[in-house]
């Protein structure tokens, strides 16, 4: 079971971490090699503070205009911030250099528009590749089929730096339903990785959430986005 029944922040972040611990080692990975994005959305200041203070490094946000008051009020706490949620290219100026990472680059004219404000900031953005598994009409995200024509080109922009890829899989229940999305990810990223791009790696894997994080570390990811686990269910 992936989710805590009840308990304090600081309690569901002990089960979480060791859920995820104990997932690692089950597929014999290094401890430590899997790192816990705590999904912040609609979560007050007072409860970040708390599980910042019971161990989260960091954390990700779905809305710009709900992150920036957050990054303000949290300046100079030991954390990184990750922009989890789906970006309009017009939003992309306010989001390149403030995210230590995006997870959510979901096509080639967005890439080239993070490039853009990267270069005009003097810094090099990194990012994930959004990936839709399934074609699924509700999201977005690169083709699994597209991205290898694609790759040299995202790998072109000299201001981004890509680090791997990110996917949701349809919704279910069932975590063990969602095992064979992961693998497939993994799968991509270990297909494209022999085009061996020199400015691309794709050794970062983001994906799982709180009904199924412990599968997708089962399945190779390197990052699970968890909020309700956490914090409990969101309002919003």
């Amino acid at each position: 079971m992936d989710v805590p029944v009840g308990g304090s922040i600081s309690e569901n972040i002990r089960f979480v971490l060791e859920q995820i611990r104990h997932a690692t080692q089950q597929t014999g990975r290094p401890e430590g090699s899997v790192r816990l994005v705590a999904a912040t959305k609609s979560v007050g200041l007072e409860q970040i503070r708390e599980g910042i203070a019971s161990g989260l490094t960091i954390l990700g946000e779905n809305r710009l205009q709900e992150a920036l008051p957050k990054i303000e009020g949290l300046r100079g706490a030991p954390i990184q911030w990750h922009f989890i949620g789906h970006l309009q290219r017009r939003k992309a100026r306010s989001v390149v250099g403030v995210f230590d990472l995006i997870h959510s680059v979901d096509s080639l004219e967005l890439a080239e528009e993070i490039e853009k404000r990267a270069q005009e900031a003097g810094l090099r953005q990194a990012l994930l590749l959004e990936v839709n598994l399934e074609g699924e009409a509700t999201k977005t995200g690169f083709r699994p089929d597209e991205l290898e024509g694609l790759l040299p080109r995202l790998g072109a922009l000299p201001h981004v730096e890509v680090k791997g890829l990110m996917a949701i899989p349809p919704p279910t229940s069932d975590p063990e339903q969602s095992r064979p999305y992961f693998r497939r990810l993994r799968e991509l990223a270990e297909l494209l990785s022999r085009q061996s791009i020199s400015s691309v790696s794709l050794k970062e894997l983001s994906m799982g959430m709180s009904s199924d994080y412990s599968v997708a570390v089962e399945e190779g990811a390197t990052m699970v986005r968890v909020g309700t686990a956490i914090f409990g269910a969101r309002r919003g």
